[in-house]
């Protein structure tokens, strides 16, 4: 029993499960591209079996089975990270009321995920049904940062109410841009088994108008940087960097699996950038609140004004 305790007792312990449960939480997406890029979205054709028989995968199901099955067994993991996350927020509940609420919410999202996982399979992996299991994880990683920001006592930055607004709009044309990303996948050849239905869309306009979602992300990012260097506030300043450093990298790889035929490597490069994407926008968003700036330079009180 103390070594359990000793698991879970005080900060540094505590710091370590969050950050396990958003690498895990990241993880998970990336694993899942694996699955579909590999063909292996079916390798287990029933849930919460792996087939009709079986509750594992068997040798004659192959690579597939094993692919789709071990994918599976990592949402165990991710059972287990958020339990210990939410024991260390429990145990240290007295410095951050509102920590184990967060950490409740990652833990009691996962089994709603791996049920949604579920349905992907009955659906024959539907790219609308697998676009939400994707969205789903999205949203348990901006908690997860949401979770780390609380965890390390980051008090966000008050900043003029306009400021505030540019920071939403940045963040829900980052998501836009993912979810437009979504479609986009689910029209491509890349379905995770060669009968799954596709979203009957034109593969080009609906890449194009996802170019244009994140191009709309990037112009808004670069107001960030813009804004935040200008009031010097450090920590929007600094989110807003990597914000835009994401995007960039984000789509330079969209861009090269565009015009290079979506090769199944650069498609995964892509889904470890949407995770990084994602942590990058959800950091943005909690690194300010409305409200006024504390101290404002002498020589940024002009935009001050402007934005206020």
């Amino acid at each position: 029993m103390d070594v359990l305790i000793k698991l879970v007792d005080g900060e540094r312990a505590l710091r370590k499960w969050l950050w396990a449960s958003l690498i895990c939480n990241m993880g998970i997406i990336v694993t899942g591209a694996v699955v579909r890029l590999t063909g292996s979205g079916l390798g287990c054709s029933e849930w919460p079996r792996c087939t009709p028989d079986t509750w594992t995968t068997t040798r004659e199901l192959g690579a597939h089975g094993a692919i789709e099955f071990g994918n599976r067994l990592l949402t165990f993991v991710l059972v287990a990270v958020a339990v210990g996350a939410f024991a260390a927020a429990w145990r240290n509940r007295g410095l951050r009321s509102k920590l184990w609420w967060i950490t409740l919410g990652i833990g009691l999202g996962i089994p709603f995920q791996a049920v949604i996982g579920g349905f992907t399979v009955w659906s024959a992996l539907n790219p609308f049904v697998v676009a939400l299991h994707l969205l789903l994880s999205v949203a348990l990683i901006i908690l997860c940062v949401w979770a780390l920001h609380v965890g390390y006592r980051t008090q966000p930055t008050p900043v003029a109410p306009k400021a505030r607004w540019l920071v939403l709009a940045a963040f829900a044309a980052t998501m836009l841009a993912i979810w437009l990303g979504t479609v986009t996948t689910g029209t491509g050849p890349h379905a995770g088994d060669a009968n799954s239905p596709r979203t009957g869309f034109d593969l080009v306009l609906v890449s194009r108008i996802h170019a244009l979602s994140a191009w709309l992300s990037v112009a808004l990012a670069v107001a960030c940087v813009w804004l935040f260097g200008r009031t010097k506030q450090a920590q929007p300043a600094r989110a807003s960097r990597y914000l835009l450093v994401t995007l960039a990298l984000q789509g330079v790889i969209g861009y090269i699996q565009y015009f290079f035929g979506l090769p199944i490597v650069v498609v995964a490069l892509h889904m470890v950038g949407l995770t990084l994407l994602t942590a990058a926008a959800a950091w943005l968003l909690f690194s300010t609140r409305a409200g006024a700036p504390v101290e404002a330079p002498a020589q940024s009180s002009e935009v001050g004004t402007a934005v206020s």
